[in-house]
């Protein structure tokens, strides 16, 4: 590759700029190649990343083979509704983890996606791995995209940091969230827009003591991380469960179930934020109470699903419906009470 005109001060710099585009190679990646000796200049390799650089010089990139990784490939079923050379879109279902990690080490996603591309990956960051941009929790089901290459993994996740793709989340909550409620008007960060929506906007960072949960912080704790919610259907008089879609201006982990838990509508079976409460059953049936008692998970779908194709630049947008479990909890919870 060829440095061009006025170029930076430093080589990583320069090559971040002036690399091919089909080259697909981040400046995180050339560094790591600066520094491996990757990076030749008359056949001399260049490790230092603030080298001077001169516009006219030729420098050769030496790219190696996508390495194979450790990760076991299984055979595990997948629901796929896209797939071409450079992503997948799956509909992840409850109960699997997005990538192996200490006591998840198999069964992931990413050990089912291996087995799925059968050695037909181009690589990603020098290895033959899928690209995560994005993870959803293991107990919540619904839409992901991972990349197959890395032209398509720096396209995607130049979209998630600029907040444009477009997410939309399905939840269950205790109660219902409410303009009218003039409880919410007293929480921290929470308000509403127009249309009932209601913005809640914090800080989120580990618990102080639960390195396991996060928590809400403010001013200069932790990062900032704003999620919206408009109660779609709510249930019982005053109403104790409602449907909610909830939608991410961040993506922070757990930032929905925490959110929601902040504003006093926690999601329904949520074993960690509190998402478990005594309903009456004069207010939605003995039925539903039980299943809402008995729930095993926090109620959420990743539902829809929408980004620009970091390639092609077609607009894809795709929809999950809700999982078994949360359609026969709302089929309980509207169906009217036994008297």
């Amino acid at each position: 590759m060829t440095i061009g005109e006025a170029p930076p001060d430093r080589l990583d710099k320069a090559l971040a700029r002036d690399v091919p585009e089909e080259a697909s190679l981040s400046r995180s990646r050339l560094m790591k190649m600066i520094g491996e000796g990757l990076v030749l200049l008359d056949g001399v390799a260049m490790t230092n990343p603030k080298a001077k650089v001169a516009e006219g010089q030729v420098y050769d990139l030496v790219l190696e083979a996508a390495l194979d990784v450790d990760t076991l490939a299984e055979d595990i079923p997948l629901e796929v509704l896209w797939e071409d050379d450079d992503l997948i879109v799956v509909n992840k279902p409850v109960g699997m983890v997005v990538h192996p990690a200490p006591g998840s080490w198999s069964g992931t996603l990413v050990n089912a996606l291996l087995y799925h591309f059968g050695g037909r990956l181009s690589g990603v960051g020098g290895e033959k791995r899928p690209g995560i941009v994005h993870r959803i929790d293991k107990e919540t089901s619904g839409l992901l995209v991972v990349a197959k290459s890395d032209r398509a993994h720096h396209g995607l996740a130049a979209q998630f940091e600029a907040h444009t793709v477009h997410r939309r989340y399905l939840a269950v909550v205790n109660g219902a969230p409410d303009a009218a409620d003039p409880r919410l008007r007293g929480i921290a960060g929470a308000s509403f827009e127009a249309s009932n929506i209601l913005r809640i906007a914090t800080n989120l960072a580990r618990h102080k003591t639960d390195r396991q949960r996060q928590a809400v912080f403010y001013e200069g704790v932790g990062r900032h991380a704003v999620t919206r919610a408009r109660t779609l259907e709510s249930f019982g008089t005053p109403p104790v469960a409602a449907l909610v879609e909830c939608w991410l201006e961040t993506g922070r982990t757990h930032q929905i179930r925490v959110h929601m838990a902040h504003a006093g509508h926690g999601l329904i079976g949520d074993p960690t934020y509190g998402g478990r409460r005594k309903v009456s059953e004069k207010a939605i049936g003995a039925a539903a109470v039980a299943a809402v008692a008995a729930f095993p998970r926090q109620a959420l779908h990743a539902a829809t699903l929408g980004f620009e194709h970091p390639v092609t630049g077609e607009m894809l947008e795709f929809s999950s419906p809700l999982p078994a479990d949360m359609a026969d909890l709302l089929s309980l919870l509207r169906a009217s009470p036994t008297e």
